[in-house]
């Protein structure tokens, strides 16, 4: 381990300023709110005063953008000290302080900055950092702005902790975190009955996979006497798998962790938090449900990369569940008409497609998707809250079209995201989701997984499909709502604040360039981001060689099998936008399997309904509680109360009753002695 005083010190400073910004705009964010309302009511709308939560909201982004400047002052150095000590680590406890000193345990509160983290902190306060200044345009009317601000930062901590922890147990503070965070913010429109029961969802599905975390992390100790995550790494990769002996316990904490994983990034069957996870604001989907909170499995597996490629049923496992996720939550993509819930389910197939390149091998490049998925997915994710905003809080693309005359900006800003996300390029040239995807497709053939492979083209083809048809609804066509016929401003479903309506616009209308500001910077980084090869940069943090792949025809398959996924969305939804009702009615059986979600949702709560609630209510309430233990107790008490009956009549109180008795008992005695014996 090379110490180095700066990138010692730097990330610490990234890490806590966040935390500042939530401890004083959770103190003070009521007092601000009321210092701005009495002076807006005494007509006072200039001075400071009355424009404090306006500065709260500059001071939540101004955090995180410091944040955002000192982990790029950490990465430049660490790039500098890089050449010449492959697999380096900084980790520093931060004054001296031990965190956990008990029972022989002792774990530093230190911080992790190698290659794997530095590209992770730069996608959490960068991306993070874009997310915070779209907010100020997007939540500039709700009241309870300086709340959402302080959960916003609360999460950039907690995130950045999560991936610079330097030991599982610190990983897991930040992993908690980020649940906490995300059931906030999701519910962050608690008066709204969905919101609320979506953020309660997500909180107890994360559970669910946390419970696998904590059995790995105590079976992990177990086995390697350690949590230290890079002595974790380098106990098993500095010994072939042969030599660590014990193979069945490394496979089953790698796939305790992988459960945790599953829970975290949405993989099935954990994954049917995250649909629901859209009836928070949009910017919390693009900061935790695209850019950063789904991405921490993904960010754990890599990170325990060692580990994994150890385990090969565990490998297979991940491999195998990620392809499964893509490939489904594609085909469920396909039907949605909420804008909101198209990209919900295009995240939870790019996760699995991310797993997918982990579960081959190829960590690096399941991390490379990751950081490109960062960009183009919050680019969408923002670019839809632009068109909501612009439609008054509509979400249904079924009453959208015609938008790119009329929004132009949010037009040609989305139109980079698509290209993206579809992976569009040819050979070097192409937007930042081409070079990931191409190399997750060649890392599964290489790995020799061809069936696999097969999945993940046929979600590429999906994703092209669902996708166009998203844009084709949303852009292109005739305008088919009702906005600005009825020149009403009412806010949205999704929008579900005076926000939507409140900016004096009697019809559709642009975004401010607080909102375009952001889109514009993710767009230029979907288009340049995937020329920095990622896979490469991270290599000596991963500890694993994955196979090179080498397929001169493979990006032209994958272009041809995009370009048809474009073509039939073309030919459906602009050419001949009457046929898709009438597919629908020939597949309708197929139709409604889809729409059902394949029934997870349904199964899930019946179990709950029948199994949890019902069977709390017949076996343990009236059997077990009622009948066995009530039964149990009461019958105990009805023994003692009948022997008590009976021993009253003896103490009577009289004395020659009781000389009675020592008489009897005498007799009794004597007959036992004398003719009993």
């Amino acid at each position: 381990m090379l110490e180095d005083p700066l990138v010692n010190r730097l990330p610490f400073w990234a890490l806590w300023l966040p935390l500042v910004g939530f401890i004083v705009l959770s103190l003070f964010g009521d007092w601000i709110r009321d210092q701005e309302n009495e002076a807006r009511a005494k007509g006072d709308t200039s001075s400071l005063r009355a424009r404090g939560t306006f500065w709260a909201m500059v001071m939540g982004c101004a955090t995180v953008a410091a944040a955002f400047v000192f982990s790029a002052m950490s990465v430049w150095r660490l790039m500098q000290l890089l050449p010449g000590h492959e697999g380096l680590r900084f980790s520093q406890p931060y004054l001296g302080f031990e965190w956990i000193d008990v029972g022989g345990l002792r774990l530093p509160l230190s911080l992790l900055l190698d290659p794997l983290s530095s590209v992770m902190i730069l996608v959490v306060s960068g991306v993070g950092g874009l997310i915070h200044i779209y907010s100020v345009g997007y939540m500039a009317h709700d009241e309870e702005r300086v709340r959402y601000f302080s959960y916003l930062n609360l999460f950039t901590f907690f995130m950045l902790l999560l991936v610079l922890g330097g030991n599982l147990p610190l990983m897991f503070v930040g992993w908690e975190g980020v649940g906490l965070c995300s059931y906030l913010l999701i519910g962050f429109w608690y008066k709204k009955q969905s919101a609320s029961d979506a953020g309660k969802k997500a909180f107890i599905v994360n559970r669910i996979g946390d419970a696998g975390f904590i059995l790995g992390m105590i079976l992990a100790f177990h086995t390697f006497g350690s949590l230290d995550l890079v002595e974790i790494a380098e106990t098993v990769a500095s010994k072939p798998a042969e030599a660590m002996g014990e193979i069945g316990i490394l496979t089953t904490i790698a796939l305790l962790f992988f459960i945790g994983a599953c829970g975290k990034s949405a993989q099935i069957p954990l994954h049917v938090w995250l649909p629901d996870a859209m009836e928070g604001p949009t910017p919390v989907s693009a900061l935790i449900h695209a850019a950063t909170m789904v991405t921490a499995g993904v960010y754990m597996v890599a990170r325990l990369g060692p580990l994994y490629a150890h385990a090969p049923t565990a490998m297979a496992v991940v491999a195998v569940v990620g392809a499964v996720t893509a490939l489904m939550a594609a085909t469920v993509a396909v039907v949605q008409t909420d804008i909101k819930r198209v990209l919900a389910y295009s995240t939870v197939s790019q996760l699995g497609y991310m797993f997918l390149a982990c579960g081959v091998g190829a960590f690096g490049v399941g991390i490379f998707h990751l950081y490109t998925h960062a960009f183009f997915k919050a680019l969408l994710f923002l670019g839809s809250g632009s068109v909501i905003h612009a439609l008054s809080g509509e979400q249904d693309m079924r009453k959208m079209g015609g938008l790119r005359s009329r929004i132009p900006k949010t037009y040609w800003t989305f139109v980079a995201g698509w290209i993206a996300i579809m992976g569009i390029g040819l050979g070097s040239v192409g937007f930042a989701g081409y070079f990931s995807k191409e190399e997750i497709l060649g890392s599964a053939l290489a790995a020799h997984w061809p069936w696999l492979f097969g999945i993940a083209l046929l979600t590429a083809g999906l994703t092209a499909f669902y996708m166009s048809r998203m844009m084709f609804l949303t852009f292109f066509g005739l305008y088919r709502g009702e906005l600005e016929e009825a020149g009403h401003h009412s806010a949205g479903h999704g929008h579900a604040d005076a926000h939507a309506g409140s900016h004096g616009h009697g019809g559709i209308h642009e975004s401010p360039w607080s909102m375009l500001g952001p889109l514009v910077a993710l767009a230029a980084g979907s288009i340049v981001a995937g020329f920095i090869h990622v896979p490469a940069f991270v290599a000596p943090a991963v500890r694993v060689e994955a196979p090179e792949p080498h397929f001169a025809w493979l990006p032209y398959l994958a272009l041809l099998v995009s370009g048809a996924g474009i073509t039939i969305a073309y030919y459906l939804y602009v050419m001949r936008p009457e046929l898709p009702g009438q597919v629908s009615a020939s597949l309708r059986p197929f139709q409604k399997l889809l729409e059902a979600k394949y029934y997870f949702d349904d199964v899930y709560n019946a179990f709950a309904a029948r199994i949890v609630v019902g069977g709390s209510d017949r076996t343990l309430w009236k059997g077990v509680d009622t009948a066995l233990i009530d039964g149990a107790v009461n019958g105990a008490g009805r023994v003692v109360g009948a022997m008590s009956l009976t021993a009253r009549y003896v103490q009577t109180g009289l004395v020659r009753g009781y000389a009675l008795v020592i008489l009897g008992g005498a007799v009794a005695l004597l007959y036992y002695l004398l003719w009993l014996r």
